[in-house]
């Protein structure tokens, strides 16, 4: 069965998991489907303590959710999950809370649902030459789905989540380190060996004193999961919208062939029957 999601097992009390999604480490259902595994495997595991996520593609790391794809693929994904809101709700609540401390080794671009999920792991530590990160929801006319909105302000400070949410600009590894979207940026050439040794010294430690640690922090840190479902129906009705409607047109339009340089990822976005597939769920939603 193809998989997404490679996990290194091999130290028992640290894993590794590699994104490898070709051709640009999209997001969709099986990537979602494979998470939640994960995350029940991490929850349950007596001995893990720490899961170290990167990509095997060093220019995406998550580059966004895959919206050219069927919206009936996500939106009919059952809630059977133990928090009860859809899968990818799910999981980014229970990673946030999980008893491993998660860190984000990021190379690439994480936009979008790629940006939600870095938000939601406990560190973050990026490449200063290859990492590039962005909330693009509004610059397309959409509200953001996974609700950054009330993870970014615990993280970065209300002016600056909103300067990140409301200008739906790329951060580089450098400008996100100073902002607090990620711990530190390092140079490229340093970043394996230096996530390592924090990943390594943690994973030494005794797992109830972390898994504690972690949940006290939590407590003061985390938004109230309450407030999400209420923003993945934000979402739905702000495809609807005329403007997100006209924001998306002109993102259909033909583009050069993929470069290195920002944004040429977008190049992939849905066709006009899965847009069109998009309002109508989107005005199902407010209905």
């Amino acid at each position: 069965m193809p998989t997404q999601v490679r996990i290194d097992r091999s130290a028992v009390t640290r894993w590794n998991v590699t994104f490898d999604n070709p051709p640009m480490n999209l997001i969709d259902p099986g990537t979602i489907r494979e998470l939640v595994a994960l995350v029940t495997e991490l929850e349950t595991d007596p001995d893990v303590r720490v899961v170290v996520f990167d990509s095997a593609d060093p220019d995406f790391f998550l580059a966004h959710y895959d919206i050219s794809r069927d919206p009936s693929e996500t939106t009919s994904m059952p809630a059977d999950g133990p928090t009860g809101m859809h899968p990818w709700l799910d999981f980014l609540v229970r990673i946030s809370n999980a008893p491993v401390a998660s860190i984000v080794k990021l190379r690439g671009r994480a936009r979008g649902a790629g940006s939600e999920f870095v938000l939601a792991c406990d560190m973050r530590f990026a490449s200063r030459e290859r990492a590039v990160l962005a909330q693009l929801e509004v610059g397309l006319g959409l509200v953001a789905g996974g609700d950054p909105m009330h993870r970014l302000p615990f993280i970065v400070g209300r002016g600056r989540a909103l300067e990140i949410m409301l200008t739906s600009q790329d951060f580089d590894g450098e400008l996100a380190e100073r902002y607090g979207y990620v711990n530190r940026a390092l140079p490229d050439a340093e970043l394996d060996d230096f996530v390592d040794r924090i990943a390594d010294r943690i994973a030494s430690f005794d797992k109830i004193a972390l898994a504690e640690t972690k949940r006290c922090v939590g407590d003061v840190s985390l938004p109230d999961p309450a407030l999400m479902p209420p923003v993945l129906d934000e979402f739905w009705a702000s495809v609807a919208r005329e403007g997100a409607q006209r924001r998306l047109g002109k993102a259909l339009e033909p583009r050069p062939a993929a470069t290195n340089r920002p944004g040429a990822e977008h190049g992939r976005l849905p066709g006009p029957r899965v847009l069109a597939q998009l309002t109508s769920r989107g005005t199902a939603r407010t209905s």
